[in-house]
């Protein structure tokens, strides 16, 4: 069953269209995951998913109804940005925002939940960036929503706070919770999300589970090869090319008979590298490889 559902969604402003007529469905007690390159309406579509902005035209629905008090008090949103006050505490922090619901968690509980018990007492000014989202995530959960909004949560975190909060988020998703995730890490939405849309220019470019996209897309491995290592003449070869800045990819379905090729034209394949095709693949496919701004 659907827990939200968007329906011919339009977002028009003075100078552009947003959203261009985009539906889709969200079942429940899944991680959906919102992609797409900057200025692809990914932005818009989940503020009004959110219910921060209105559309010129089409809805979204919660449980069948219209965004309203319910979908208010089970809907947590972990934003981009966030403002907390000055001079708080991490429970202070929480305690703040449980007092404005009249159902959820028990402060200690989020705490446990978050991995925040040792920083209970502690400034949230001087939290580090890791800490700062947790704190932030266990703010969302502290009406103990049914469905959570995650706006690109791990922007400048490094690796190891990145892959932390990941494991938050995956026990929050074993509890049956509907997440909705936006990010432009495609690692963070192939290991989370067990649905995709992704947008372009403000309409849906592909629609699906991580993996059916990719088989749908690549019945062939990549091989990877660096660009200095490449030689000119060897772009005339009969291959499926792409050129990268530092890298060269070629798709094949014959790796063998490729391989020859490459030899043949006397390509050292030192570094050479051959995987399955990603997430990552499958979005520049799609979305392309020049610059947004």
């Amino acid at each position: 069953m659907a827990i939200l559902e968007v329906r011919d969604l339009v977002k028009v402003y003075p100078t552009a269209t947003a959203v261009g007529g985009v539906s889709f469905s969200v079942p429940e007690g899944i991680c959906f995951g919102l992609l797409g390159p900057n200025g692809a309406g990914k932005t818009t579509t989940i503020e009004i998913m959110e219910g921060i902005l209105p559309p010129t035209s089409g809805e979204v629905r919660y449980r069948g109804e219209s965004l309203g008090r319910r979908f208010r008090q089970e809907a947590g949103i972990l934003f981009q940005k966030t403002a907390l006050q000055d001079f708080l505490t991490v429970r202070q922090c929480i305690n703040l925002f449980r007092g404005l619901y009249d159902h959820g968690l028990e402060v200690d509980e989020i705490l446990r939940l978050c991995a925040l018990e040792k920083l209970a007492a502690r400034d949230n000014r001087k939290l580090s960036g890791g800490q700062q989202q947790r704190l932030l995530l266990a703010i969302a959960l502290v009406n103990d929503p049914a469905v959570l909004f995650l706006d690109e949560p791990t922007t400048g975190l490094d690796p190891q706070a990145r892959r932390n909060f990941w494991e938050l988020v995956q026990s929050i998703k074993a509890q049956r919770k509907t997440i909705i995730l936006t990010t432009h890490y495609m690692e963070e939405a192939e290991l989370l999300c067990d649905d995709i849309v992704i947008l372009d220019h403000g309409r849906i470019a592909a629609q699906g589970p991580p993996q059916r996209l990719l088989h749908e897309h690549f019945a062939q491995v990549l091989l990877e090869l660096p660009r200095q290592d490449f030689p000119a003449a060897a772009r005339a070869l009969p291959l499926n090319i792409l050129e990268g800045p530092d890298r060269i990819e070629i798709t094949t379905d014959n790796v063998e008979g490729t391989l020859r090729t490459l030899l043949a034209a006397q390509v050292p394949l030192t570094h050479l590298r051959i995987r399955p095709a990603n997430l990552e693949d499958l979005f520049l496919e799609l979305t392309g490889t020049e610059l947004r701004s």
